[in-house]
């Protein structure tokens, strides 16, 4: 140990960091929000076939959509451009941790799983997980689907939802929203475990044939992600969430996006709460 000790000391400091950062390259991580600076843009991960969170507009064919527009607002306060990358919902989590993406804004619901594998900001908004059932189906409640066939997204908290809850549900997952709902609407599932923000629009555009069973499954917190150790990253996006609050951006987004104007008619009842609340 002595030894070491000498050899160290006739390094000095400089050369010992460099010898570290060599043989542990994590501990060397690049500052993602410098970066984003530099570049002068924020590449955001969006969904692109859920509306209204992120979908192709019918004219541009670009996507657009709540998530969307959260992105380029925090874009802006970040004084950068926003950059928007389609992701499926099995593909979030892997933007981030594979850096292709510096901010993922694409109906991502906070769980603890997920937390230990990257960083969230804030919660802007909660939405119920909910269950969708054809209306002349017999089926009224959670617990009518114990052990029912169940269609969701994978790797999405209503999956996670129907498995905690639902045990012995047969469960079938999907890599979209678009085919768990077909399986549904085919016969081929008796329910779609789905968020209601992205659920609401089959029930009503079904013209009565689709129905929310009673209750919910879970409450899911939603909120952006980063990747893990991006400390400052995170908290400027914190910084830029709290701006929008309070200027009443994001409830302005909402009311475009879900307000009573528009098909879905979903209030924002739940404002931003920091994601230590629900650890």
């Amino acid at each position: 140990m002595k030894k070491i000790s000498q050899y160290i000391k006739r390094m000095g400091k400089g050369s010992l960091l460099v010898a570290c950062a060599a043989l542990f390259p994590g501990l060397a991580q690049a500052d993602r929000l410098a970066e984003i600076q530099a570049r002068g843009t924020l590449v955001c991960a969006t969904l692109a076939n859920n509306e209204p969170l992120g979908f192709p507009d019918p004219q541009s064919r670009q996507v657009v959509g709540f998530d969307v527009d959260m992105c380029a607002a925090v874009a802006r306060r970040l004084g950068v451009q926003m950059e928007q990358k389609s992701v499926t919902v099995e593909g979030r989590l892997p933007a981030l941790i594979e850096g292709q993406a510096d901010l993922v804004s694409a109906a991502l619901g906070y769980t603890r799983e997920r937390a230990r594998q990257i960083d969230f900001t804030a919660s802007h908004y909660q939405n119920p997980i909910k269950l969708i059932v054809q209306s002349d189906s017999g089926l009224n409640l959670i617990s009518d689907l114990a052990d029912k066939r169940i269609s969701a997204n994978r790797s999405s908290t209503p999956e996670q939802a129907v498995r905690r809850v639902l045990p012995k549900a047969m469960l079938q997952t999907f890599a979209d929203t678009p085919q768990a709902f077909l399986a549904l609407a085919q016969g081929r599932a008796d329910g779609l475990a789905i968020s209601m923000p992205s659920g609401i629009r089959f029930v009503n555009e079904s013209a009565g044939r689709f129905k929310f069973v009673e209750g919910a499954l879970s409450w899911e917190p939603t909120a952006l992600g980063v990747k893990k150790g991006e400390r400052r990253l995170r908290d400027a996006v914190n910084a830029a969430l709290a701006a929008l609050e309070k200027d009443g951006e994001i409830d302005a987004l909402w009311t475009k996006w879900f307000g009573p104007k528009t098909k879905f008619n979903i209030p924002r009842d739940k404002k931003l709460t920091p994601i230590s609340a629900f650890r």
